[in-house]
C-alpha cells in the first residue's frame, strides 16, 4: 500500500510507475477522485462539529446567564442529525477510498528492467556446467516410477490432477532436502526458525498481496473464512502485525519449512507432467523485516543465502533479475532462480527474492522507531530457500546413473544416514 499524501503530491510518477508494470492511470485517477470527494465530506462534517461546539458553549452560557437557549437547541438538533447523516457518507467514502488505496499494486525500483514477460527478464549471473550424459537423461516422472518413488496415478486418484505422491527413498529425500534447507537459512545464515499456522485469515494475505486479485489462485476454508497458504510468506510477514519495532535491532530474520497450496487457476496445459506445477508442496522460507535504508542490502544478501543452497547441491543454476511485467503487484524488485533440470532439458524456477520495500508494511501497519524519532514503516523481503518440488526434480534428473540409480549430493547424505544413492527398483546404492 502507498501513502496517499505521496500520490497526491507526485500523481505523474505513481502513473508512469504503474504503467511500467502494464497498468493504465485509470487506478490514480480514480483514488484522487474518491480522496477529493473524501476530503470534501471530512470538511463539512468538521465544520458541523465546530458549529456544535460552538453552540454548546453559547447554550451554557445562557443558561449560567438564566436565558432561554430553546432556538440554539433546536438548530443544533438540525445540525447534529445533518452531521451524523455526513458521519455515516464520510466512513463510506473512507472505506472506498482504503479499498481503492489498497488495490494499487507496488511501483517498480528503476534498475528494474522493463518488460512484459518472462522472456524479457535479464539474466545477471550462471553458476555451474548442466552435466552431460553418455546416455539419454529421463525426465524425472519416468525415472521416478522406475524407482518406484513417484507415483502420480495414486495421487490423482487421491486428490485428482496437480498432486504428487512421494514413496520410500523419494519421500526421504523430499524430507532430507527440506531439512537441509532449513538448516542452511538457520544454522549458516542466521534465521530464526518458525512453525507458523498454514491456515490464515483474509487479513493476513491482504497484508501480502492484493487480496482480491489473486484469490482465485487460493484454497479456501469457507465455514471458518481462513485461506490455506500459498507460502510461509503469509504467516511470517504477519508476525508483527500493527508493531513498532525497535530499528536497532533490525534486521529481523525468519524461515520457516511449510506446506504450501495453490490452486493454479489458469495454468490447466503447462507443465502439468510429474512434480512441475504442483498444488500442495514443501518450500523453506526467508523472511527479512529491513530497515527502510537498508532494505537493497538486505535484498543481495538474501540472494546470496538462497545460491549457497545450489551450489551447497551442486545444482548449476543461473540468476534473472525479473521485468516489471513478470513481477506480482506487491514487489518493487525481483530476482528468480533457475536451476538446470536435464531431464527435462530447460531451466526450473527454484527460488523468488523479492524486496517490497514499505507496500506490505503498510498494510499490515508493522514500523520501527530508533530512540525517540518518529517512526518509519520497516521495508519487508522474502525468498525461497528453496522451492522443494522443482528443487527435486534438478536433483533426481541432473544426479542420474546409466543403471537407472540416482546418486545423493554430499551435502543430502548425513540426513540420509549416509546413503550415496537411490538405486534401480527402489533399491539402495
Amino acid at each position: 500500500m502507498h501513502d496517499i499524501a505521496e500520490i497526491r503530491k507526485d500523481p505523474e510518477r505513481f502513473r508512469r510507475g504503474l504503467a511500467r508494470k502494464g497498468f493504465g492511470p485509470e487506478g490514480i485517477d480514480d483514488l484522487l477522485r474518491l480522496e477529493a470527494g473524501q476530503r470534501a465530506l471530512l470538511q463539512k462534517v468538521e465544520a458541523l462539529r465546530a458549529r456544535q461546539n460552538a453552540a454548546s458553549k453559547a447554550i451554557a452560557e445562557k443558561k449560567r446567564a438564566g436565558q432561554p437557549a430553546d432556538d440554539l437547541l433546536a438548530e443544533m438538533k438540525g445540525v447534529k442529525a445533518e452531521e451524523t447523516a455526513l458521519g455515516r457518507e464520510l466512513a463510506e467514502a473512507e472505506e472506498r477510498l482504503q479499498k481503492a488505496l489498497r488495490g494499487i499494486p507496488n511501483l517498480p525500483d528503476d534498475d528494474v528492467p522493463d518488460g512484459k514477460s518472462t522472456e524479457e527478464n535479464v539474466e545477471v549471473s550462471r553458476w555451474g556446467d548442466p552435466p552431460k550424459f553418455d546416455f539419454p537423461p529421463k525426465a524425472h516422472w519416468d525415472l521416478g516410477a522406475a524407482l518406484g518413488i513417484l507415483d502420480a496415478e495414486a495421487a490423482g486418484k487421491m486428490s485428482g490432477s496437480g498432486f504428487t505422491l512421494l514413496l520410500g527413498d523419494g519421500a526421504r529425500l523430499e524430507r532430507a532436502l527440506g531439512q537441509f534447507l532449513l538448516d542452511q537459512t538457520t544454522k549458516v545464515h542466521g534465521y530464526l526458525e518458525v512453525s507458523p499456522p498454514v491456515l490464515v485469515r483474509p487479513a493476513a494475505l491482504d497484508a501480502t498481496t492484493i487480496l482480491a486479485k489473486y484469490e482465485d489462485q487460493m484454497y479456501r476454508q469457507r465455514d471458518d473464512d481462513l485461506y490455506l497458504i500459498p507460502t510461509a510468506e503469509t504467516p511470517l510477514t504477519n508476525l508483527h502485525r500493527d508493531a513498532v519495532l525497535d530499528a536497532d535491532r533490525l534486521p529481523l530474520r525468519y524461515s520457516a519449512l511449510t506446506n504450501c497450496f495453490r490452486r493454479e487457476a489458469g495454468a490447466a496445459g503447462r507443465d502439468t507432467r510429474g512434480m512441475l506445477r504442483v498444488h500442495q508442496f514443501w518450500k523453506v522460507e526467508m523472511m527479512t523485516f529491513a530497515h527502510p535504508d537498508c532494505s537493497n542490502e538486505e535484498h543481495e544478501r538474501m540472494r546470496g543465502n538462497a545460491e549457497a543452497a545450489l551450489r551447497a547441491l551442486g545444482l548449476p543454476y543461473r540468476v534473472v533479475k525479473v521485468c516489471t511485467g513478470d513481477m506480482s503487484a506487491a514487489n518493487r524488485r525481483q530476482y528468480d532462480l533457475e536451476a538446470w533440470a536435464a531431464g527435462c532439458g530447460k531451466w526450473l524456477e527454484v527460488s523468488s527474492v523479492s524486496n517490497f520495500g514499505d507496500w506490505q508494511a503498510r498494510r499490515a501497519g508493522t514500523r520501527c522507531r530508533s530512540g525517540k524519532e518518529k517512526p518509519r514503516f520497516v521495508h519487508t523481503l522474502n525468498g525461497s530457500a528453496l522451492g522443494m518440488p522443482r528443487t527435486l526434480v534438478a536433483l533426481l534428473e541432473n544426479n542420474q546413473r546409466a543403471d537407472g540409480g540416482v546418486a545423493v549430493p554430499g551435502a543430502l547424505r548425513p540426513y540420509l544416514g549416509g546413503q550415496e544413492a537411490l538405486g534401480p527398483a527402489g533399491k539402495r546404492g
